[in-house]
């Protein structure tokens, strides 16, 4: 039995493979139990998410999971083959450091998949498919990811223009979360922004959307957190943009959203207290003139690209030392399964001794129960002990050909024998 690490991620598959792929939180201790009971896998956990999904698997035939995991999605196996990885043992183990330390996320470092990969292994605990091999493997995950996060700065430096907005914003505000901030669009980078924004629990977050049933579904993701939500018509924005404190905007609009007078009169609304406001659109929603007004503090693309690259030198320096970490690791875990294998070899050694001692102790008792010279009770008893001990070994090498050569090597070795002895 070995480990395998199987699956699809971001580096291998467009999402919308990916997705197809994904497991539902709510199902997945159905899932584990079935792939257990239904191929020649003795344990198992399964990590999903928006960037992987990965079958961390002790078994001897990885391409039975594989099959599992087609047939689980209904999908013919050729539909995932190009996009499908498999594992072996070194590699797999030196995969799940990787992972849980954060050097194989989309954004390098970032924290949110240690906690992730907890939840997947409380879950197979949970259906009952997570041995000895598993849970071994992922608590020096995660003893790895905290060694990498406590001597290395992997974690320390911003990535992504989402965080770096939010970092940018903590130099005007002492704290986010007595602000209300409002997100125009809805796209993508709108939701990453406003992701990271709402992780710092802010008063309120309102969407601006063309669209307003789309901001609303935005919006909603983003109460589910328990942050108060809502959702306006863009064309109601001057109205209310008066209320907000942050403003990121992300648009596909040709044309500013946000032009200079309607700042000014949302400055003198506000009274003059701050407004600290993200461009990430291409041509730009906000009016460069905006930025040279009092009391507003604005940035575009181009100046949280400058926070991103310098965070991004800084990590990719602790990167190296973090590499370093794991491939010690990584030889010491390997170490243990090696000698995890000689367990049932060690048991059945010292089994046998015991048997033997076991014998020769009972014989030895009932002769001096007959009132045997104690003396000579004790030497026979060594002598006996010393010549089962040693039958086996030195029958084996009277009786070897060719190998007597290496059985006398191993035999030296394993006595700790001298020339001369």
């Amino acid at each position: 039995m070995a480990l395998f690490t199987l699956g699809i991620n971001h580096h291998s598959a467009p999402v919308s493979v990916r997705e197809q792929v994904a497991f539902h939180a709510e199902t997945l201790t159905e899932a584990l139990a079935g792939l257990v009971q239904a191929k020649p896998v003795k344990e198992a956990a399964i990590l999903s998410t928006c960037n992987r999904t990965e079958l961390y698997c002790a078994t001897d035939t990885p391409e039975a999971a594989a099959d599992w995991l087609a047939e689980y999605h209904r999908l013919p196996r050729s539909t995932i083959q190009p996009y499908l990885y498999t594992l072996p043992q070194p590699e797999a183990v030196r995969h799940a450091f990787r992972v849980a330390s954060g050097l194989d996320s989309m954004v390098i470092g970032e924290p949110q998949i240690l906690g992730q990969m907890k939840d997947a292994v409380r879950v197979a605990e949970e259906a009952g498919t997570l041995g000895t091999m598993l849970n071994k493997l992922f608590q020096r995950s995660f003893a790895v990811a905290k060694e990498v996060r406590s001597t290395t700065a992997i974690g320390a430096n911003i990535v992504s223009m989402a965080a770096a907005g939010v970092h940018l914003a903590e130099r005007i505000f002492e704290s986010v979360a007595d602000q209300r901030i409002l997100f125009i669009g809805a796209g993508e980078m709108i939701e990453l922004c406003a992701t990271h924004f709402a992780a710092q629990k802010p008063k309120q977050v309102t969407i601006a959307n063309r669209t307003v049933e789309r901001g609303q579904a935005l919006a909603d993701r983003l109460q589910a957190d328990g942050i108060a939500t809502t959702a306006i018509r863009l064309d109601a924005l001057a109205e209310h943009l008066p209320q907000f404190d942050i403003v990121v905007s992300c648009t596909a609009s040709p044309l500013p959203i946000i032009g200079l007078g309607m700042m000014e009169r949302t400055v003198k609304a506000r009274r003059h207290k701050p407004v600290f406001m993200v461009d990430l659109a291409v041509p730009r929603d906000i009016e460069p003139e905006v930025g040279e007004l009092d009391d507003v503090f604005l940035y575009t693309v181009d100046d949280l690209a400058q926070v991103v690259e310098a965070g991004l030198e800084s990590r990719q320096a602790a990167v190296v030392e973090a590499e370093s970490i794991i491939t010690t690791q990584v030889g010491q875990f390997l170490h243990w399964l090696d000698t995890r294998d000689s367990v049932p070899v060690i048991r059945a050694l010292r089994d046998s001794a015991e048997r033997m001692r076991r014998h020769e102790m009972e014989h030895a008792l009932k002769l001096l129960a007959r009132g045997e010279n104690p003396e000579k009770v004790l030497q026979a008893l060594s002598q006996r002990l010393t010549n089962k001990f040693l039958h086996a070994p030195t029958q084996v090498l009277s009786q070897a050909g060719e190998e007597r050569g290496d059985l006398q090597h191993l035999i030296t070795r394993l006595f700790h024998l001298h020339h001369g002895e």
